[in-house]
């Protein structure tokens, strides 16, 4: 860190590694703030089940992007980057470290290296093609990305839904491919940027995992996800923890099963998240437990 004028330091890793207590740590060791990038924790509505820091947890550090918005007022990765490098050009008046923690990896990459630039979704073509896929499902949407876009199908992620609609959208807007528009160009920041990551193994990440849905359940997720129910068409709201109480809600499944399926989503999204991690070459890994080696990594 020396010799730096102002460092960013991004706690990455899977839900329920532990990020948000070695982000605290960090920011109480640095006398700073913490930023994040969790593309879900941002929205007011939504609380237990997206692990939102605790109210303790919030006082002990100053956070941005936590409970900042609405799911009314959707952001996507794109707005979050402008959000967030106002926001860290605020902070960095102020201090010289800022931690930034989450676990979404597109949010990282908008914050720290930018994003590709698409192609402008007219609001009838992106209705048009989300009514399609609430009537008709994932099964029409894989296909029909299968057959028009089998570049994307080929590499892309086809399980979801977010990112299959994303890929749609552009194809039908533009001709092209969404793979064609990602050129992996990198934008330069006016901070040093050092990514953490955060890992344990993986039996005692789904033991983790497991642990922090039942809590979740005892913390009141049904009423939450309850009283979302109405809004359950949102795009903030395609999310793991509520899709899966909305089928129970709806008779489709019993609550024991919606429970499961949490569980079972919550382990895919784990795996999803290290998978984009790990392909980061400049993540240093480490145990949540060593938070001395991490800050001796910093200076």
């Amino acid at each position: 860190m020396a010799g730096q004028q102002h460092l960013l330091v991004a706690v990455a890793g899977p839900t329920a590694v532990g990020k948000t207590a070695v982000a605290i740590a960090l920011a109480q060791h640095f006398r700073t703030e913490i930023i994040s990038f969790d593309s879900r924790q941002c929205y007011r509505e939504m609380n237990i089940g997206v692990a939102r820091p605790s109210d303790e947890e919030l006082a002990a550090v100053p956070h941005h992007f936590i409970a900042s918005h609405s799911i009314h007022e959707p952001v996507d990765a794109a707005q979050y980057e402008q959000w967030a490098l106002q926001q860290l050009d605020a902070l960095f008046q102020q201090y010289k470290v800022v931690i930034a923690v989450g676990g979404t990896g597109l949010y990282l990459k908008a914050l720290t290296e930018g994003l590709d630039v698409m192609p402008d979704i007219p609001a009838e073509i992106r209705n048009s093609i989300r009514d399609s896929y609430e009537k008709k499902g994932i099964v029409w949407l894989q296909k029909t990305l299968t057959d028009a876009d089998p570049l994307y199908a080929s590499t892309g992620e086809m399980h979801n839904p977010h990112r299959m609609l994303r890929a749609l959208e552009i194809l039908t807007v533009s001709g092209k491919s969404i793979k064609a528009f990602q050129q992996q160009q990198t934008d330069t920041r006016p901070f040093t940027i050092v990514k953490i990551g955060v890992e344990l193994p993986r039996e005692i990440l789904v033991n983790r995992i497991h642990q922090r849905v039942d809590e979740m359940m005892l913390q009141g997720l049904e009423a939450e996800a309850r009283n979302l129910f109405r809004y359950k068409h949102l795009q903030a709201l395609q999310t793991v923890g509520y899709q899966e109480l909305f089928e129970y809600f709806e008779g489709t499944i019993s609550l024991t099963n919606a429970i499961e399926k949490i569980k079972s989503h919550t382990r895919q999204y784990a795996k999803r998240q290290m998978t984009w991690f790990k392909k980061d070459q400049t993540v240093h890994w480490f145990d949540p437990k060593q938070l001395s080696e991490i800050i001796l990594n910093l200076l």
